[in-house]
């Protein structure tokens, strides 16, 4: 039976499989991020951390409008440089929580993905979009710069990619964010669904603790020298030995085979 927990602002499912979608509620037709929606966001992953039969977690708008279609301009407008850094400082905490979570992280990417929106996606591990979606950092058509997790952009499409989605604002369809790499896979939006759930439970299928490992990786491949990344994975190698799941799926593996072998022989 899936668990639920609501919050006025997020409602979080958790499935028997361990596979846990977090949705955004009550926050307009664009799930829009205001302070109430980011706390609310802040506190559930905060208790995801805490659940260690979570295995997989999605993150989702209500709706296939958008995912999210940026931060609450209407709350900005009224910011001094106080107010502004405090906002965005959730923000940036809200969106490292996403980044930093030992499990991996699904966006579910329908439709309209933007701004604050698209870092919060940005922070995600994995990126399935609708082919209706349409993504792009318009800040500077509102006065302020793409920052926090925008940075991640060159680093993920390259300089001259992101140099021009920041600079101009302009958005790009689901066809293009995908050869970009901006997102991983795109499927028709009837679809979108099915696929988050398929990527969902393959992850959950796999060892909790090789999963964690592979991501703590992945995070430090992004600021460590090739060298250093190349040497460390050694340690890092041997240390997988000691959780007990290579001799879990490996042994699977070799028994699979072992059966297939003997019922081949057999005929």
């Amino acid at each position: 039976m899936n668990k639920q927990i609501w919050d006025e602002h997020a409602a979080l499912v958790v499935a028997d499989n361990g596979v846990a979608t977090l949705a955004i509620k009550n926050a307009g037709s664009l799930n829009i991020l205001g302070t109430p929606v980011v706390a609310a966001l802040s506190a559930a992953i905060a208790e995801i951390e805490q659940r260690p039969e979570i295995r997989v977690l999605v993150l989702r708008g209500q709706g296939d409008k958008a995912f999210v279609a940026g931060a609450d301009i209407k709350e900005m407008a009224n910011f001094d440089k106080v107010g502004a850094v405090a906002f965005i400082e959730s923000l940036r905490q809200l969106c490292d929580k996403v980044r930093l979570l030992r499990i991996p992280v699904i966006a579910r990417l329908p439709g309209w993905c933007l701004g604050g929106g698209l870092e919060f996606a940005l922070a995600c591990d994995l990126r399935i979009a609708s082919d209706a979606a349409m993504l792009g950092m318009p800040e500077v058509k509102v006065g302020i710069p793409s920052i926090i997790h925008a940075a991640l952009l060159p680093r993920l499409i390259g300089k001259a990619r992101a140099s021009w989605m920041l600079l101009t604002g302009e958005v790009v369809d689901a066809a293009q964010a995908l050869s970009y790499g901006l997102v991983d896979r795109v499927v028709p939006l009837a679809d979108i669904d099915v696929e988050v759930e398929r990527v969902a439970s393959l992850l959950a299928g796999l060892g909790s603790e090789v999963i964690a490992q592979q991501k703590r990786l992945l995070r430090e491949w992004e600021d460590e020298p090739l060298d250093t990344s190349i040497r460390n994975g050694v340690n890092e190698f041997g240390s997988a030995f000691d959780t007990g799941e290579p001799q879990k799926y490996m042994g699977e593996f070799v028994r699979e085979k072992q059966n297939r072998k003997a019922s081949s022989g057999a005929n």
